[in-house]
């Protein structure tokens, strides 16, 4: 026994060491990719008991292999505006892994977007599709192009302009694009048209979050912010806790946010607060979400519009101060690491009980270790907000089998697919001696399925 302990001590040693080693290789190949190395280093970390007890991924070289893309294209897009002058932005497209499927991620339009962003958003992609259960590969694009402030018909030209250039690389059973952050229904529409017009056929499972007249899936728009909530609830479940009577803060006002709170409400709860990229709203009687839904989905205006028509709700200017809101559920829903130590820590001293990342890591490598090793409950973002690309795996099946489904029955697939998550993270955690850490969990579940795969279909 003892020597089977210091077999197994010296296998932790020796894959600590190949992590750490590999990860530094990593962020020399890739400098100055700040978000790509944070993505890598949750990852790495969390698989060195994998590694410890399963070498032959190491003898495969699964991570040197799935740390590098399958390919990057970059590529310039010229444009003409309203006044006729020809703007140029930059476009992406990273085609990470195809090991278990075509790629598949969304498109993100906003001026934060280069190479980095785009690369963290693909990796992480990669196991959050596998976890769906679906056959679905990884990957993720965008634009620093900002849809604000521009007209219908700039967005059209745009994305006229950018679709002209992705089309070479995308197909339904080669790279399948969906919207992110700036790229809604609108967006989707005008790539969709565009590509049709380029290849000369309908090709309805090219692109996903679809309009529901031409191929698009009912529950589409819901399914991030429903997912989230459906992850988040199982956790609590498993806590003896329940949303019903929780008072609850989230973080955004788009998609994902909306769509959170509503299914939060759904089951019992108080949503107290929400943001935008200007400030956040507090409503301590309960976010009014008809008005919101208006104010962002109808009228495109911000948030503080809304204490115009709810004298009792307080906006204020700035976007970290929504952290300091006292809650029983912390949910953040707009964008990356919007949530760092020094905000977890408020949190935690406010007496939160549980977060669920619905935006794309969220929440810092520090606010993450915050929760951890404070008995928070804590929802990884490639658990908890994979419902978006599950409803559109959904969306591709029904396109393959000229179907449309109710929404009731994407619903209720929905929340099957969540709750296998779940318990597939929950299991692979249990397994590899971190009970109850989702972060683990997840991470482990999603990369075996990937790296088994690889494995099976040689270098």
């Amino acid at each position: 026994m003892l020597v089977l302990k210091e077999a197994e001590q010296t296998n932790k040693r020796e894959a600590e060491s190949y992590v750490n080693e590999l990860f530094q290789t990593v962020v020399n190949r890739n400098p100055h990719e700040y978000e790509f190395h944070q993505a890598v280093k949750e990852v790495f970390n969390s698989l060195i008991p994998v590694l410890a007890n399963k070498p032959e991924y190491i003898k495969h070289a699964i991570l040197e292999r799935i740390v590098e893309p399958d390919r990057m294209i970059s590529f310039r897009i010229p444009w003409q505006d309203d006044t006729g002058r020809i703007r140029v932005n930059r476009g992406f497209r990273v085609q990470f892994n195809n090991a278990i499927g075509p790629y598949k991620g969304g498109l993100r339009f906003h001026p934060s977007v280069n190479a980095s962003i785009v690369k963290f958003l693909g990796f992480e992609q990669i196991f959050k599709n596998a976890l769906t259960g679906q056959s679905i590969g990884g990957g993720k694009g965008g634009s620093d192009f900002d849809p604000k402030g521009k007209s219908d018909f700039e967005i059209m030209r745009f994305c006229q302009s950018f679709m002209t250039e992705l089309c070479k690389h995308i197909g339904p059973n080669t790279d399948v694009p969906a919207g992110d952050i700036g790229v809604g229904a609108r967006e989707i529409g005008y790539l969709f048209g565009q590509y049709k017009k380029l290849s000369g056929a309908y090709e309805a499972g090219v692109l996903t979050g679809k309009g529901i007249g031409y191929g698009g899936s009912l529950a589409r728009t819901e399914a991030t912010g429903y997912g989230t909530v459906y992850f988040v609830d199982q956790m609590l479940k498993s806590a003896g806790y329940t949303f019903h009577g929780s008072t609850v803060v989230v973080s955004g006002s788009g998609n994902v946010s909306i769509y959170a709170m509503e299914k939060a409400i759904q089951l019992g709860a108080k949503v107290i607060a929400c943001s935008d990229s200007s400030g956040y709203l507090y409503d301590e009687q309960g976010i009014n979400l008809a008005t919101i839904k208006r104010l962002k989905e109808v009228e495109n205006r911000r948030c503080s519009d809304y204490t115009l028509e709810h004298p009792g709700a307080v906006y204020a200017e700035g976007c970290s101060g929504i952290w300091s809101i006292p809650c029983d559920i912390a949910l953040p829903c707009a964008t990356q690491n919007e949530m760092d130590k020094e905000a977890a820590e408020c949190l935690l001293r406010n007496g939160v009980r549980a977060v669920g990342e619905g935006a794309n890591m969220p929440c810092t490598l520090e606010a993450i270790d915050v929760f951890l090793d404070n008995q928070v409950l804590f929802a990884p973002a490639k658990a908890a907000n994979a419902g978006g690309v599950s409803v559109s795996a959904l969306e591709m099946a029904q396109n393959s089998a000229r179907q449309a489904w109710t929404m009731e029955e994407v619903d209720a697939r929905l929340q099957v697919i969540m709750g296998k998550i779940y318990e597939e993270s929950i299991r692979a955690s249990e397994l590899y001696g971190r009970p109850g850490n989702l972060v683990v969990g997840a991470n482990i579940a999603g990369f075996i399925k990937v790296a088994d795969a690889m494995i099976a279909q040689g270098i």
